[in-house]
């Protein structure tokens, strides 16, 4: 009597022992490998915002000449300086005989300018708008000459930023791009250009495709692809040394997911053969993006079996999808909790999808119930629960 009465709320009270769960194998999505569209001549890259590296790239590995994509570094140096709220046009700047001189200078140069007199007085915004939209070479400098003093000390102010952003490859040595020694290579550009789409006042203009400023007239956006393809910026460039270059961005639509797409393309004959060869580049990279299930709900990840005959799968809460870039592996890694007892629809853990530089969690649940032993099984199985 004394060893039932101390056997029997033993063994019916013992706490069990919760079981692991035993892992099924994850079979990934096949993807087809993407075959990118990339001009021969000069370098060209393509890379999507928020992942690291380029898509895809071609032609020179060499740092070469970029024009008038310069007044993009110049512009995000002078707002590094002279932050412009977006919104708000800035101080005025006054312009005098020597902003005349530099115009005279550049047309000298047969640079591109727009009109300009001493007396004039425009905003910060205006006077970058007539930069970037207009490409205008003596607003370029003016613009530097109000906000650093000098050419020489802008020089060193976007010296310092290229370094601060990581962009190594890339040199300047004037404001404009007037000089062959403004040198860049793909990787570097597009990093600019996704600086470029962050700051939201250089990314509202370089989207306008004209812009009117008082006094000085309308003009019409040097980059002739704007709304075309989801292309929405950024700069062209036009140089003997650089040939006719573009960094451009594009959002496009894949499936419910809007990816934004930076891309440049240098040294080419004329702007013409650019614009054709930067639409093939975009679609075929857009071609190779493509969206693949990760998991449907009730997808089975692994099981439960306890030592009483109660068993039960690890599934899927709910469906997960995303957008995958050409043949990108997908991973997942299985997070579960162990169980002893378990209600159907109870959360036991998660899978977390790695895919593309993204990561992507789908919670876990129990597809059915494990009930309790019954009292006989744990009067007959001691040694099961000790």
């Amino acid at each position: 009597m004394l060893a039932a009465g101390f056997y029997l709320p033993l063994t019916l009270l013992a706490p069990l022992e919760a079981v692991p769960a035993e892992v099924a194998a994850y079979t990934a999505p096949i993807s087809t490998a993407a075959a990118p569209t990339a001009p021969a001549y000069g370098a060209s890259g393509i890379g999507e915002v928020g992942a690291t590296g380029l898509l895809a790239s071609a032609g020179s590995t060499e740092a070469l000449p970029i024009a008038s994509i310069s007044k993009i570094i110049t512009t995000l140096v002078v707002l590094n300086a002279k932050p412009l709220t977006d919104g708000s046009d800035g101080p005025t700047i006054s312009f005098t005989r020597a902003d005349v001189q530099i115009y005279n200078d550049y047309v000298a140069e047969n640079g591109s300018v727009k009109p300009v007199s001493a007396g004039m007085q425009l905003t910060q915004r205006e006077v970058i708008e007539l930069a970037l939209v207009g490409s205008a070479n003596n607003y370029t400098q003016s613009l530097v000459n109000w906000a650093f003093g000098s050419e020489d000390e802008y020089v060193t102010a976007a010296s310092a930023w290229l370094a601060a952003h990581n962009l190594t490859s890339t040199s300047v040595s004037d404001a404009t791009g007037i000089s062959p020694k403004n040198t860049s290579t793909p990787t570097d550009l597009v990093a600019l250009g996704a600086l470029a789409l962050a700051d939201p006042v250089v990314s509202s203009i370089v989207s306008q495709p004209t812009v009117t400023v008082p006094v000085v007239g309308t003009f019409n956006n040097t980059n002739n692809l704007l709304g075309i393809d989801g292309i929405d910026g950024i700069k062209t460039g036009t140089l003997d040394e650089a040939g006719a270059c573009l960094l451009f961005s594009a959002d496009v639509q894949v499936g419910d997911t809007s990816i934004t797409l930076v891309g440049v393309v240098l040294g080419g004959s004329d702007h013409d053969t650019v614009d054709e060869d930067v639409r093939s580049l975009l679609a075929s990279v857009v071609d190779g993006f493509h969206e693949v299930q990760l998991t449907a709900a009730g997808q089975e990840f692994g099981s439960y079996s306890t030592e009483w005959g109660e068993a039960t799968t690890l599934v899927a809460a709910e469906s997960a999808s995303a957008v995958v870039w050409s043949d990108s592996p997908v991973t997942a890694v299985v997070t579960a909790e162990p169980l002893s007892l378990a209600t159907a629809g109870e959360d036991a853990g998660s899978v977390a999808f790695s895919v593309g530089g993204q990561t992507v969690d789908v919670p876990l649940e129990v597809a059915g119930t494990m009930e309790a032993p019954s009292a006989w099984w744990r009067l007959t199985h001691p040694g099961d629960l000790f």
